[in-house]
């Protein structure tokens, strides 16, 4: 097996184990797919730009790059999930033994060095990044103001700040306000957000009549909301893995391709949050809106404080995730996503089947024909869970499309 997708299997399990937002996962996943690249890129010629760009790596020659990045991978697991650390020693007997490392020889010595210096720098470069500020956030209480939802208080309200991995700030591919209205009230009384509002209520609710079996299948197989499954950014390495193999891509391309999808979806979770808490909009999601409806001043909406969206966690609750609704994270990662993948195969017409880890999806898989299909797929599954108004998918599309192109041509370039 590819080491790189071995240890993205790793860390898809680890994040099934830690649960949590997307945020934190996201910001791993990068540091984890770019540290085992540049171990690899360094020891196969420096053919692309190392991350950061002026980073200097002047491996010992005769250094085993599938050594080197086991090691960088090891490194960086172990210093983020560091409660995990047996079960990450154990996935590293389990390569060394793959790779027949019986006993470390000078070449897997300097290999283990050079991996592990490797990480080390990307460990320093975020070390101070702004993601363990405290999580200090209010909750409004006017018409439109997110509040709790009985999910949990806000998540993540600090990442806005966090520093990013190649955008020149947080806001860079902030989207518009929604349907360009001024302020929250005007949005709140217009009739595309009645239209919306309408469109949610009748086919996110968890008694819906009008979802279609096909529609239900497609809100769970995207869900992954849930901890024990490999949640949003998870569900998006597995589908790289997929393309990967199927495209027998060789142990460089992989990396760049894992790399490249792993700094976009750390970037992409600073693009959503800024837009769910720095947006003067902070919007309720739908489960707030139909209950409170009345308080909207929109005449072409009406209150029901008993509507419940089809999102259910394993103890059979209903809930809706509890952060802002725009604009939807899974459209933004998949947005990004699906944009590095058609700049990398130099198309967006591959054609792919993937899986899912949802609990109420369980065997389901679904094809695609291209890679902005899936990823529009993804946003408007957000409707049919209940969960999201469309234009939180619209707009979380096209920022994580703007962003995965300024990645693609910022990083990771051929030399």
């Amino acid at each position: 097996m590819n080491v790189i997708i071995e240890w993205n299997d790793v860390f898809l399990e680890t994040i099934r184990k830690i649960g949590g937002g997307p945020t934190p996962i996201a910001r791993a996943g990068a540091m984890l797919q770019v540290a085992m690249f540049n171990a690899i890129n360094a020891l196969s010629g420096n053919l692309y730009s190392p991350y950061p760009s002026n980073l200097k790596l002047k491996p010992d020659p005769g250094t085993s790059p599938e050594i080197a990045a086991v090691y960088a991978a090891h490194r960086i697991l172990s210093r983020i999930y560091v409660n995990l650390t047996m079960t990450f020693n154990t996935a590293l007997d389990t390569s060394l033994q793959r790779l027949n490392v019986v006993k470390m020889s000078d070449a897997d010595t300097k290999g283990k060095t050079f991996g592990q210096a490797v990480a080390d720098s990307i460990l320093t470069l975020r070390q101070n990044d702004g993601s363990d500020q405290p999580p200090l956030y209010k909750p409004g209480n006017q018409p439109g103001d997110w509040r709790p939802t009985g999910s949990g208080d806000a998540v993540a309200p600090q990442w806005p700040d966090v520093t990013p991995f190649v955008m020149t700030s947080g806001s860079q591919f902030r989207p518009p306000f929604p349907g360009n209205y001024a302020n929250k009230i005007d949005l709140l009384r217009s009739p595309e957000y009645a239209a919306q509002f309408n469109e949610v209520k009748l086919l996110g609710a968890a008694n819906s009549s009008a979802r279609t079996a096909a529609q239900t299948r497609i809100a769970f197989f995207w869900a992954n909301d849930v901890d024990g499954t490999y949640k949003p950014p998870g569900h998006l390495f597995r589908i790289t893995q997929i393309v990967a193999q199927q495209r027998n891509l060789s142990l460089l391309e992989t990396a760049r391709l894992f790399a490249l999808v792993g700094l976009v979806m750390g970037d992409a979770a600073i693009v959503a949050w800024d837009a769910k808490y720095r947006l003067p909009i902070n919007l309720w999601r739908p489960e707030t809106a139909i209950r409170l409806a009345d308080q909207d001043g929109n005449l072409l909406t009406e209150a029901d404080p008993n509507w419940q969206p089809l999102s259910i966690n394993t103890a059979g609750q209903r809930f809706s995730p509890a952060f802002p609704a725009y604009v939807s994270g899974h459209a933004t990662f998949g947005a990004a996503h699906a944009g590095i993948m058609r700049n990398f195969f130099g198309t967006d017409n591959v054609t792919f089947t993937a899986d899912t880890d949802d609990p109420n999806a369980e065997g389901i898989k679904r094809t695609y024909n291209s890679f902005s299909s899936a990823a529009l797929e993804n946003g408007r599954s957000r409707v049919y869970l209940g969960v999201h108004f469309q234009w939180d998918g619209d707009h979380g599309f096209w920022s994580g499309t703007q962003l995965a192109d300024f990645v693609y041509a910022k990083v990771l370039q051929r030399v």
